[in-house]
């Protein structure tokens, strides 16, 4: 009996793939929240999903966390990439948004230390106000946070056109491992 927890060669197992499809709810939850706070401002955004910007933040730098560790335990028996080119895009892609959804909150959770603003999540003042920012704590969040939101949202933008590219272009069955319905080899 296979573990169907675990990675395999031919597929993702049930705690990677919880933990994909979890980290995508979460972006897309978070991605709608900025364009209804763009759109309709504060109070809409907090009213239909009543979390911050910086608690649904601080999940996914969890789950990020979480995700990587689970994926460097699994690394070896990961279904494997393709070989040449495309095979070093993907795992250049792959690698990329794990950085960025590391990075992109620790830039929000480093800014929040260091600014007069203070921090409160999920009902707690986990930081006071204060007088005075650090300016090199507060200074990297205001300059990357933002564009680097932007650049994940590229990049998750691309990650998705590529499995369509694969499902009807290449018709392979890349997307079968992330669904855990993954074909056995041919015999």
């Amino acid at each position: 009996m296979q573990n169907r927890w675990r990675d395999t060669g031919l597929r993702y197992g049930l705690v990677t793939r919880g933990l994909h499809w979890l980290m995508a709810l979460l972006l897309i939850w978070q991605f709608s929240g900025i364009v209804l706070y763009k759109l309709f401002g504060q109070t809409a955004v907090s009213d239909l999903i009543n979390l911050t910007h910086g608690e649904l933040g601080l999940a996914v730098l969890v789950l990020a966390a979480v995700r990587a560790v689970w994926g460097l335990y699994n690394l070896k028996d990961r279904p494997p990439h393709e070989s040449g080119l495309l095979g070093l895009a993907a795992r250049t892609g792959h690698l990329m948004l794990y950085l960025l959804m590391l990075a992109i909150p620790g830039l929000a959770l480093l800014r929040a230390i260091g600014s007069e603003w203070g921090l409160t999540l999920f009902g707690w003042q986990v930081l006071p106000r204060t007088d005075t920012n650090v300016e090199w704590m507060v200074a990297p969040g205001n300059l990357l946070h933002g564009l680097f939101a932007w650049a994940l949202l590229a990049m998750i933008a691309g990650h998705i056109a590529m499995v369509f590219i694969h499902r009807h272009v290449w018709k392979d069955d890349v997307l079968r491992r992330m669904t855990g319905r993954a074909s056995a080899p041919a015999e």
